[in-house]
């Protein structure tokens, strides 16, 4: 009589033992591995995220007004107006006659742009100039203040108007505003960078003068547990500073697993 091969059902069992505990004793080993990799992988995203925030915040702020970057007093907030270009303006003491920028006379909005025009152009109703900014809480010669910023109104070839004339004041004294190298900015308006801790968050606000009732917002980057920044003015000579930001990102399934960045923007501020 033959003999049937096949497997009887006590050693299936048997096998499928001895292969569950195999299973178990290496996964038991490479349990570790697995994890470190897991955990490597989500410090790296958290890095990235970080240092993308700070690389966007560290652009924007090398193109900020001169002398136009405060800090709040808490150090969760970082304003300023970013330049979109320059030029210089024609000066009454160039002797061309007319279409020189008026400081003595509120009355005359028009001024010449001397040689090309600042590139990208400049958009009427949109933009602003901003002549001689030295800082916050400089008299006439605060932007935020509305002292030395006027909006454009009209641009034709070079010539460009203005919707008022803020650089001229009752009695000429506004002469005291004008740039000893005849330069302006263009502006478009003040753009804020703001720790949300309450949401975990980095935002980046702007829009957030007349006529918007709102400031328009992006987020920057999640999972941020802290948020500093901290402004030095005159590092060195009076026409530079220092911007510092202090990031942290935590994962939000493993509050323990952080990152944290610190770095320090040179700020230009020729006048």
């Amino acid at each position: 009589m033959r003999r049937e091969d096949g497997f009887t059902l006590i050693e299936m069992i048997v096998v499928m033992v001895l292969v569950g505990v195999l299973v178990g004793i290496v996964a038991v080993f490479m349990r570790a591995p697995v994890q470190a990799y897991v955990d490597s992988a989500a410090r790296a995203d958290l890095s990235d995220a970080a240092d993308l925030a700070v690389r966007r915040v560290a652009r924007e702020v090398r193109r900020a007004l001169p002398n136009s970057v405060r800090v709040n007093p808490a150090g969760t907030s970082v304003e300023f107006f970013p330049t979109k270009s320059g030029g210089r303006y024609l000066a009454e003491e160039d002797n061309e006659g007319a279409g020189y920028l008026d400081f003595a006379d509120s009355a005359k909005r028009s001024f010449t742009v001397v040689g090309q025009m600042p590139s990208p152009a400049i958009v009427a109703g949109t933009d602003s100039i901003v002549v001689y900014n030295l800082g916050p809480g400089i008299d006439r010669a605060d932007a935020y203040a509305g002292d030395n910023i006027a909006l454009v109104s009209a641009v034709a070839g070079n010539t460009v108007t203005l919707a008022s004339n803020p650089f001229a004041s009752a009695g000429g004294s506004g002469t005291v505003l004008s740039s000893p190298a005849r330069r302006f900015q263009v502006v478009t308006g003040p753009v804020s960078f703001v720790c949300d801790l309450a949401n975990r968050q980095l935002l980046r606000q702007w829009n957030y003068v007349a006529p918007s009732a709102s400031p328009s917002t992006a987020v920057l980057a999640t999972n941020v547990t802290a948020c500093r920044f901290t402004y030095e003015a005159n590092i060195a000579n009076t026409r530079s500073g220092l911007l510092g930001i202090n990031l942290t990102l935590a994962r939000a399934d493993a509050p323990m697993e952080t990152v944290q960045l610190f770095h320090q923007i040179h700020v230009d501020n020729p006048i």
